[in-house]
């Protein structure tokens, strides 16, 4: 067992190999945690990789789903954002307890206990979501630079790529640097938002009454087709492996106590981002209610239709201004936290080591070459087709990150005593079936129209 990492666990008895090297070398347990001092001290310590995290559940592909729902259905489908976000804060649970209990990322996970062809499948897969992930963040950040600067899109997904340098140079200086800046863009998407909000001026009652579900969204099929494109967008299966990995960037000891505290504190922190991000989703579908579905406009599901008509609506060219800014701010941090991801599915599953630089360029080029090529021959219209298409490919993907999770967390033997409680286990695999359904049927919806 010797040269294995410190927070690494040997071979247990449900594991075929021992512990092999982490994802992302450079950065694992580089941030030291404390043993003793206040539980903030501590927590703070922790806080970080849940906000990477809710960057992909505030991503680009996610906005045109509230936008659509709002105006068309005014607030009745933030119940669906609210359930959506009880489910990501559930999985993104057992993907931090994954990498903290065992030592391994959820690719390695399934490495390790699939056979090669089946491994190899998933590997696929997961590269594949990996570029359709990236699609929808190229997309949305190339749309707010033409938004706000009147670049055209080919060249705002051109500049995209500049994003590998930037992670680059911020993990060079520090994990917690990449960090600081994904929070900053965070905070700046928030700000934006409840500024827009208070321009919007919803009704609170009303608002308050869209948490509670209704049977009208089961009822009619357009209303239940967006509540799943929702369901879809919201639940991302990159930031599964990217949460397994990263949070063993933080060095807490090898005892089965500092594993224990290391789970509580990461959940907490994970929690705590994806409750922003619901923030940051609901206020998406109740500005796109306030404003467009008030004013007539129930069919507002595009991102530049939305830009458009939000400052003549809210009476304030900063209305359109603040809301540009945000989609950039989230598009940037979005492709920022994927190519990590995409690192760690590379790594983690085919057990190879590239240079840094080199893997993040590998992937951004898998995305921005079919953005570039649809920008440029279709334009704007081109680029809501790709966005659709780069949601349904998620869909298809979710489903093969989720099972394993489940899987892997739920048995005594490849957990130990960090099993899943059986509360924890059955609400799991409830998720994993209710997302293999509903997005089983969103795909079958989307393919036929």
């Amino acid at each position: 067992m010797d040269g294995l990492p410190l927070n690494a666990s040997p071979r247990g008895p449900g594991w075929r190999r021992d512990r092999s090297a982490p994802s992302l070398p450079e950065v694992y347990q580089t941030i030291a945690v404390p043993k003793t001092g206040s539980f903030w001290r501590r927590l703070l310590a922790f806080l970080g990789p849940g906000y990477l995290v809710a960057v992909g559940y505030m991503d680009p592909g996610n906005w045109a789903t509230d936008l659509a729902g709002g105006s068309g259905f005014r607030y009745t489908l933030l119940s669906v954002i609210a359930l959506s976000s009880i489910m990501a804060i559930i999985l993104q649970s057992m993907a931090a307890r994954l990498g903290i209990a065992t030592g391994r990322d959820l690719a390695q996970a399934c490495r390790d206990h699939y056979s090669k062809p089946v491994a190899f499948g998933l590997w696929i897969l997961a590269e594949l979501m990996i570029a359709a992930c990236d699609l929808a963040e190229v997309i949305g950040a190339a749309i707010a630079l033409n938004l706000l600067f009147h670049l055209p899109l080919t060249i705002g997904v051109i500049l995209t790529a500049l994003d590998v340098f930037l992670v680059l140079l911020l993990q060079n200086k520090g994990f917690r640097y990449l960090e600081a800046v994904v929070i900053s863009l965070i905070a700046v998407i928030t700000g934006a938002f409840v500024v827009e909000l208070i321009l919007a001026r919803p009704d609170a009652a009303e608002v308050l009454q869209g948490f509670v579900p209704s049977p009208q969204i089961v009822q009619n099929p357009d209303m239940l087709f967006i509540a799943l494109g929702i369901l879809g967008a919201t639940v991302m299966p990159h930031n599964l492996y990217l949460h397994s990995s990263i949070v063993q960037t933080r060095r807490w000891g090898d005892t089965p106590a500092d594993k224990r505290a290391a789970i509580a504190f990461a959940t907490i922190d994970s929690t705590v981002a994806l409750l922003l991000a619901m923030f940051v989703n609901a206020a998406i579908l109740i500005l796109s209610a306030a404003t467009f579905h008030t004013a007539g406009h129930t069919e507002v599901a595009e991102i530049q239709e939305a830009y458009h008509l939000l400052s003549p609506l809210l009476g304030t060219g900063a209305a359109g201004v603040l809301f540009a800014v945000a989609l950039l701010a989230s598009g940037q941090n979005s492709t920022l936290t994927g190519t990590l991801a995409g690192q760690i599915i590379m790594e983690g599953f085919l057990h190879i080591r590239l240079k840094p630089w080199l893997r993040r360029l590998i992937t951004r080029l898998i995305a921005i070459i079919p953005a570039v090529a649809v920008t440029a021959i279709a334009g704007e219209k081109g680029t809501a087709q790709l966005l659709l298409l780069s949601q349904v490919i998620l869909s298809l993907q979710l489903s093969f990150a989720v099972f394993p999770l489940v899987r892997f967390t739920s048995d005594r033997r490849l957990m130990g005593e960090f099993v899943n409680p059986l509360w924890l286990s059955a609400a799991g695999w409830a998720i994993a079936a209710a997302i293999a359904g509903l997005n089983g049927y969103l795909l079958f919806r989307s393919l036929t129209g």
